[in-house]
């Protein structure tokens, strides 16, 4: 999650996955009713080299369905979600060793990473987003 400025990213808690991430889809849809997302970033596990593998075709994939299923809660009358929150994915190589050397840095011994490096990752990864986000609106704003 994001402050409200949009400046500062931080942990939301952990969506437990058991097998298929797609089982999680409803669980992100009821986070984003809850806490009124209008805006939803997916990481792009994209390889070293900057081309899409298996796993950036599912990240893809999922963030379709993801899209599709707050669209059918758009339109039933008894959801809380108005509108559909724009779903962007962002480039996620590296994020997972960024995330340990946060952890190191705040002091997290190794053996406590496991639980929270998932969590640490998506902050790192929404961070990159905002501050993207914000160098290209600074971009725009001076011309």
């Amino acid at each position: 999650m994001s402050d409200p400025e949009l400046t500062l990213a931080h942990p939301a808690g952990n969506i437990a996955v058991y097998g298929d991430s797609f089982f999680a889809l409803e669980d992100v849809c009821a986070l984003i009713e809850d806490e009124h997302v209008d805006r939803v970033i997916v990481g792009l596990p994209l390889q070293m080299d900057g081309t899409e593998g298996k796993s950036a075709k599912k990240a893809r994939r999922w963030a379709d369905n993801l899209t599709k299923r707050l669209k059918l809660l758009v339109d039933d009358d008894q959801s809380p979600i108005q509108t559909v929150p724009q779903v962007t994915l962002v480039d996620e190589r590296l994020t997972t060793v960024s995330a340990h050397r946060l952890l190191l840095d705040a002091s997290v011994r190794t053996n406590r990473h496991r639980p929270v490096v998932d969590q640490q990752s998506a902050v790192v990864i929404l961070q990159t987003a905002l501050d993207g986000a914000k160098e290209k609106k600074e971009a725009i704003d001076v011309r």
